[in-house]
């Protein structure tokens, strides 16, 4: 029998000015065709990054995680800490070669070009390195103190891979982690993130700056010239929380209801930062929908395969077109969502009757809570009937 799945998908639309976000190797703004016209791309990279940044502002420097080639220094650096600080107390060189011994075991440092960097960006918790300490168990100056080959030895007792296997901070588990080289370390990801396109055709424009040479006095002319590619865009965003992934990932039921929430908040507020201090691009949706389903995730993205051509403005346009695909395709494949909450500004019957009355974000986010807590608690079949009847 399959395990109940719990989907809560994220559909934002928001408007950026002038802005050059998320760009190409050459400058550009990233583009994609989609529909037969050029659209304003910004990649799940990018989105993905900005999310997690948004995520961490809200979280304990020790809950949080990093993805670094420096997990042997990281570890190095909590080994010479004082044992009243959580360390090891050991001298740097001990802490080094103590560090090392213990990552031999992941693999990760075999094919590194520098000694104190692993071969490719790792991703894990601050709290996990931690526990590694903690495997010693007061024996780190002893084993420190080994040579290689019984230090080698006395490693493989110790369950490192099994440390960094479990306890995952949020953002692994929301964003997971692939290490080709020891699957036992990979995290099967909870949240998938769709590159963003905008809603209609666009135009990359050019930026003509110059720059004036302060104590310059003889020459009127500009010390500098150049020029930023940019454009602007109203985006259809989407991302996509498998809650069920989310709970065996975290292994706690009220972690995994308060990371869900605060996941949803950091998708709606996130924004790349690219030439950010030179456009100042920073908005808030027009449109944050959500949309909890029990079978499989629905990007709804097709709204938009003929670009809106509007003439008043586009973002209006572009809600109306949501609420209609969202309707067509409930009634064409029988596939609407368990639940549909919303928080917008547009005005509509139409939009009203499909995404129901707009409410205020932190009601949205409360909703949330509660909807993942039932589910939960209930399990899948009570769970879909108290939804549907909007308990």
């Amino acid at each position: 029998m399959s395990q109940p799945t719990l989907f809560v998908e994220v559909h934002v639309l928001q408007s950026l000015p002038p802005s050059n976000v998320n760009r190409d190797d050459s400058g550009t703004p990233k583009q994609a065709v989609y529909g037969g016209a050029r659209r304003a791309r910004v990649s799940s990279q990018a989105w993905k990054r900005a999310t997690r940044t948004e995520y961490a502002k809200h979280m304990p420097e020790t809950d949080r995680a990093t993805r670094t080639k420096r997990i042997a220094t990281l570890l190095a650096q909590r080994l010479a800490r004082p044992v009243a600080e959580g360390g090891a107390g050991l001298a740097q060189e001990q802490a080094d070669h103590l560090a090392a011994a213990l990552l031999e075991p992941l693999g990760i440092t075999k094919s590194a070009k520098k000694d104190d960097q692993s071969a490719y960006l790792l991703f894990f918790g601050k709290k996990q390195l931690d526990a590694l300490v903690r495997l010693l168990d007061g024996r780190a100056a002893e084993l420190a103190a080994l040579s290689d080959d019984d230090l080698r030895n006395e490693v493989k007792k110790l369950p490192v891979v099994k440390t960094l296997s479990t306890g995952h901070p949020a953002e692994v588990a929301l964003f997971g982690r692939m290490v080709a080289d020891l699957p036992a370390l990979n995290v099967d990801a909870s949240v998938q993130v769709a590159h963003a396109l905008s809603t209609h055709a666009v135009r990359t424009e050019f930026d003509y700056y110059t720059a004036v040479d302060d104590e310059n006095t003889d020459d009127h002319g500009a010390g500098m010239i150049g020029t930023v590619e940019f454009n602007s865009s109203t985006l259809y965003r989407y991302a996509v929380l498998g809650v069920h992934q989310l709970r065996d990932n975290l292994t706690d039921a009220a972690e995994t209801r308060k990371t869900a929430v605060r996941f949803v908040d950091a998708f709606a507020r996130s924004m790349p930062t690219g030439h950010q201090n030179s456009f100042a691009h920073r908005t808030l949706p027009h449109l944050v929908l959500l949309t909890v389903r029990a079978d499989q995730p629905v990007n709804l993205v097709s709204a938009y395969e003929e670009p809106i051509t509007g003439v008043t403005g586009l973002a209006s346009e572009s809600v109306v077109r949501l609420a209609d695909e969202l309707k067509a395709v409930g009634e064409t494949w029988g596939d609407k969502p368990l639940r549909t909450l919303a928080t917008y500004t547009a005005q509509g019957d139409k939009i009203t009757e499909v995404f129901g009355s707009s409410l205020p974000f932190p009601a949205l986010l409360d909703t949330v809570d509660d909807l993942v807590g039932k589910w939960l608690a209930a399990g899948e079949s009570a769970f879909a009937e108290t939804a549907e009847a909007g308990a």
